[in-house]
This record gives structure tokens, C-alpha cells and sequence, in this order.
């Protein structure tokens, strides 16, 4: 009895969303076959790969090189037709010794798929049955979180390969677009939409639900390096089409991660980060964050956060779920205060968002417990940097905190730009407090690169420090305890001139 044909739809990429049907005939299968390129691994089967067995025949589909150029009478077209009817007959003879194949299809067999024309070849032969799957126009649409029709409007899917005039006849500002196939095709189709008039509102994603998945703005895309995996979404945005009753504002979550242990980071904020659709940060902070699929990041420098909190604000209300990733405590100088500072002064639209705050564990404090307690009685924090404020309050505010007698914790106490405040700050420190307070210069604490040096106001080095560093003063009653293991702790007592 002859055999079954399967094409089995996978979806866009994500094993996850590949349907139960789909797997229970891949698991069943005798022949599993799939396209692969000659030279390079199968997307299909690494979809699937965990699914198959020793038991099972593996049946590679090598496609034709399509980027050469090639010297067969009929040209291209009568090569893959060749390879078609060669693949249809190898299947056949499987399908006749009574051996059930099932033929691998990214995204849904009917769209776009190489599975028709094998279906075109042997289902008028064999039983054949057809399992879809989801296409990448939707896994896109998904991954943007960005609805692409409503009510009544039309979405027309367009290949790349057409020509720029055919593109540009077919695009128009009042219907939704997916355009696939982009590869080399990338800057015609860009010059498209801009004739179009289209160009603003379209977005761009490559290999979408893949762990390799990028979002990136169009014009920030490299012509030189789209992959054939990419498409082009353009959304239905008309005004009246949005249903104001459904719609549900965006939500940001500024999160702290802690100084810098992966330990340190809380179970909430290890959730919010996995629940979010986007990560904005400092691209040393978002480092330290696990990747995972699908999610879009947005990383950029330490010196532009309020940027950094509107271009997360304007990701929110779109819709997106958007984690602010921060070090330490977000609400000591991070991106807390970045962020409620941008929705005071920024569109009404943004005190509608969902806001929330996600403490972390402060550098101070982790610097603190390295060496005992020394914070354990009243103190004060305070940043050395007058990139936000000016030098003469930061000179007020430290003479306050030298005559109020409390233990100090300095935040930002050196940069390249700045390398003599902090000898400035121990000038004036000095003349409240004796020489044997005792001072402590921690450095990427709880980071491989982790170093701490204990000394006193006497020998106070600013040599010691840069903006990895946080530094300790003591009070007039902080003390230094020698352990037996050859440690010293410093702590400040709960009790004052008592």
C-alpha cells in the first residue's frame, strides 16, 4: 500500500508554534524531507530537529544556487523545474515502497512555500494532506505588536521581486501592506514606499520569532546585509479605524538589576523582564539581562538618559510592553527619576501608560554589606557629578553633610572628564573629620572585576577610583573591627554619643 504525503507547515521559526498536528506527523513520519541549501543548514529541520529520530530517513532538498549565474539553455527557471521534478520522483519512490513522507515547510505550505510545487508533481499520485502553519506575515504583525487590518480595510502581501513601478502602482496610503521576499530586493522596495508616500509608517523585521529575530527602523537597515527572511509590514494606522473602546494603553516597568551579581536580581524584576516586549538601557545594563527570543533591545550610551526614557515612553504607548533596564536601584540616581521627568514634561498620551518601579538593590548597599555596616546609623548620598548639577552645590551640599556628621556614600565620584572634585571633596571632608575615619573605595561590586580597598581620610588615594567606584566615609563614630581570619569589618553604631 503506497504511502502518505505530508506538507507540514512549521510556522515562522519559534518551535513553540508549531501546532500538535504538525508534530504528531513529523514524529510519525518514515521520510522526513526538507529544503536546505547546499552549502548551509536547514532552517526547516533546525525547527524540528529535537522531534526526529535515528529511525526516521532524512531526505535533503538541495535548492540550485539562485545568486550564480548559469549556463543551462532554459536559464534558471528550467533548473529548479529540473530540481523539482528529480526531488518529486525521489519522494515517489519512497510514497511506493509504502513509507509515509512528510516534507518540511517554513511558515504555512500554500504561502509562499516550496512545498506546491511538489504538490503540483505528486498529489494527483499519492494521498496527500496538508498541515498549515503560521505564516510569517502574522508571526510579524505579532512581534511588532502591530495590528495590520480592522473593519472593512484590505491587506494586500506583495513579493519584492516586483519591479519598483509595479510596487509603487500597487501601494497606497488607505490599506495595510506586507511586502516578502526582501534579500537584495530591500532598497527598491524602500524607493517604493517613499514614491508611495507609505515610507513613514512602514516597519521592518527580519527573521521574525527566530532567536536571531531584529526589529530594526528602516533607516537604520543595512541594504547590503537584509536576509531573504525579512518582510516589510505596513500597517492600517487611519485614525478612524482605531476602535478607542479596545484599545489598552502600553506599559513601562523601570527595573533595577542590582550592581552587578546576577544573584542580586530580584524575582520581580527577573519576571517583568521576561514578560517585557522591549528592553531600553545603557548597553552595559542590558548585557547583563538573558536573552530571549523575540524580545526587540535598545541599547545606547550611559550619557543620554532622556532619550533613552522618551524613546521608551513613545515604545509604551504603541502598546508595547517596555522594561527601562537600570542598575542598581533605579530610584537613586538611574532612570526612575529620567523617566517620571519625561511623562511631566512630555505628551498628555503618556499618564495614561501603566507605570512601574521595580526596586533593585543600590550599589551603596552592596558595597556596604562587603565590609560590615557602616551605613548603619544616619547618612547621606550624594553624587560628585556636575553634569546635572552645577560644582558649588555639590562644595554646599558637602560641607552640610562634613558638619552634620553623617556617614556619606559618593556616587560618580571621577570621570574622564572630571578628575580633580574628588581630591576637592576630600579637602573639604578633611577639615570636619579625623584623619582615621575610616573610607572605603569598592568597585564593581559583585562583577568578576570586583575590588575593595579599605584605607582612611588620611590616606585617601582619588587615584583609587573611577565611575565603577563607589565610595565610603565614616562618621566622627564609625569603627574598624580586626576578625580572626585576618578581615576587617567597619560598621557605625545604632547609637550616638551615647
Amino acid at each position: 500500500m503506497p504511502g502518505q504525503l505530508f506538507g507540514v507547515g512549521l510556522g515562522p521559526g519559534d518551535p513553540e508554534l508549531i501546532t500538535l498536528k504538525a508534530l504528531r506527523i513529523i514524529r510519525q513520519a518514515h521520510v522526513v524531507a526538507y529544503p536546505t541549501a547546499k552549502h548551509g543548514q536547514s532552517n526547516a529541520r533546525c525547527i524540528v530537529s529535537s522531534e526526529l529520530t535515528l529511525e526516521q530517513i532524512e531526505l535533503p532538498m538541495i535548492y540550485p544556487i539562485t545568486t550564480q549565474t548559469t549556463d543551462h539553455p532554459g536559464g534558471y527557471e528550467a533548473i529548479i523545474a529540473q530540481f523539482y521534478d528529480d526531488m518529486a520522483e525521489q519522494i515517489a519512490a519512497h510514497l511506493h515502497d509504502g513509507r509515509d513522507v512528510a516534507v518540511l515547510c517554513e511558515g504555512d505550505p500554500f504561502f509562499y512555500g516550496s512545498f506546491m510545487y511538489l504538490h503540483d508533481r505528486l498529489a494527483h499520485r499519492f494521498s496527500t494532506e496538508v498541515i498549515p502553519g503560521i505564516p510569517s506575515v502574522m508571526a510579524a504583525a505579532a512581534r511588532l505588536s502591530t495590528p495590520l487590518v480592522r473593519r472593512d480595510s484590505e491587506l494586500t502581501i506583495l513579493p519584492a521581486t516586483l519591479s519598483e513601478d509595479a510596487l509603487v502602482a500597487r501601494l497606497n496610503p488607505w490599506s495595510a501592506f506586507a511586502i516578502m521576499k526582501l534579500g537584495r530586493n530591500f532598497t527598491k522596495v524602500k524607493n517604493a514606499l517613499s514614491r508611495a508616500g507609505v515610507l513613514s509608517k512602514a516597519l521592518y523585521i527580519e527573521r521574525a520569532t527566530m532567536s536571531r529575530e531584529q526589529i530594526v527602523h528602516l533607516s537604520d537597515v543595512d541594504s547590503a546585509n537584509v536576509p531573504y527572511f525579512s518582510l516589510i509590514l505596513v500597517p492600517d494606522s487611519r485614525p478612524d479605524q482605531i476602535d478607542k473602546s479596545t484599545a489598552r494603553p502600553g506599559q513601562i516597568t523601570v527595573v533595577g538589576v542590582g550592581p552587578g551579581s546576577a544573584e542580586w536580581i530580584t524575582p520581580e524584576a527577573q519576571q517583568v523582564l521576561a514578560e517585557a516586549t522591549d528592553l531600553v538601557g545603557y548597553q552595559r545594563y542590558l548585557d547583563r539581562v538573558p536573552l530571549r527570543s523575540g524580545q526587540r533591545r535598545f541599547g545606547s550610551d550611559n550619557k543620554v538618559e532622556a532619550e533613552r526614557a522618551q524613546h521608551a515612553l513613545s515604545l509604551a504607548a504603541s502598546g508595547r510592553r517596555v522594561c527601562v533596564v537600570s542598575s542598581g536601584d533605579p530610584g537613586i540616581f538611574a532612570m526612575a527619576t529620567a523617566v517620571l521627568e519625561s511623562v511631566d514634561q512630555g505628551p498628555e498620551a503618556w499618564r495614561s501608560l501603566d507605570i512601574r518601579i521595580v526596586p533593585g538593590i543600590s550599589a551603596m548597599q552592596a558595597a556596604a554589606a562587603r565590609i560590615g555596616a557602616p551605613l548603619g546609623h544616619d547618612f547621606c548620598v550624594l553624587s560628585l557629578s556636575d553634569r546635572l548639577k552645577p560644582w558649588e552645590v555639590i562644595v554646599k551640599r558637602l560641607h552640610a553633610v562634613a558638619s552634620a556628621d553623617f556617614a556619606l556614600a559618593i556616587y560618580n565620584p571621577i570621570s574622564s572628564e572630571r578628575k580633580w572634585q574628588l581630591a576637592e571633596a576630600q579637602e573639604i571632608l578633611s577639615g570636619y573629620r579625623a584623619p582615621e575615619t575610616p573610607v572605603v573605595f569598592a568597585r564593581a561590586v559583585g562583577r568578576p572585576d570586583e575590588k575593595i580597598v579599605i584605607t582612611d581620610l588620611a590616606r585617601f588615594d582619588p587615584d583609587l577610583a573611577d565611575m565603577q567606584t563607589l565610595i565610603l566615609v565614616g562618621s566622627s563614630t564609625t569603627r574598624n573591627i580586626a576578625l580572626s581570619n585576618h578581615r576587617e569589618m567597619i560598621y557605625t553604631p545604632r547609637t550616638y554619643g551615647v
